[in-house]
């Protein structure tokens, strides 16, 4: 049986940060806001089992696109000179979904979103995937930290012997 590929999610990285409350806060901190950005989602994508592909623009700038592998299943872009990230994850999105990936993309933008429905991708308004985030976040703690109930009886080897084995094991224990 072949397994299915993990789902493919685009996200337009300012876009979220200047939806998400807590990142709105950083915006005077860009690279901290990034940073936040990108270890939210960083979390999400792992718990989820997600491909993360995060854009930043750099459209005004005179560098290259740049390309940063986070782990094996996310990545951040740094578009290069004359591109934005809407044209970005909009080709992207396009040629994941021709691939047969399914494509989330997560933005905020409504004339990418028309493009990237037209293609065949998904989306997702950035405050609405802020609220999958959070109860993804709350199922995580939930699970990992509320307290474990304990079975209350004991489950020991001698409930599972037979008589005869039980003799000897316990002659075998008296013994000096």
């Amino acid at each position: 049986m072949r397994k299915k590929p993990r789902e493919y999610y685009l996200v337009d990285g300012y876009n979220v940060i200047n939806s998400w409350p807590e990142l709105m806060k950083l915006r005077n901190n860009l690279a901290e806001a990034r940073d936040t950005l990108i270890r939210m989602l960083s979390e999400y994508g792992a718990y989820e089992h997600y491909e993360m592909l995060v854009v930043f623009d750099a459209l005004f700038t005179d560098c290259e696109e740049h390309v940063e592998k986070i782990h094996d299943h996310f990545i951040v872009v740094y578009t290069g000179k004359g591109e934005t990230a809407d044209s970005y994850i909009e080709r992207h999105a396009y040629d994941y979904v021709r691939m047969g990936r399914e494509v989330h993309v997560v933005t905020s933008d409504g004339a990418e979103q028309s493009v990237i429905l037209g293609a065949g991708a998904y989306r997702h308004p950035s405050k609405e995937f802020h609220r999958i985030l959070k109860r993804a976040k709350k199922e995580l703690r939930q699970g990992y930290l509320d307290k474990h109930v304990f079975p209350v009886s004991r489950n020991e080897v001698s409930s599972h012997l037979d008589p005869d084995t039980l003799a000897k094991l316990d002659a075998m224990r008296k013994m000096k």
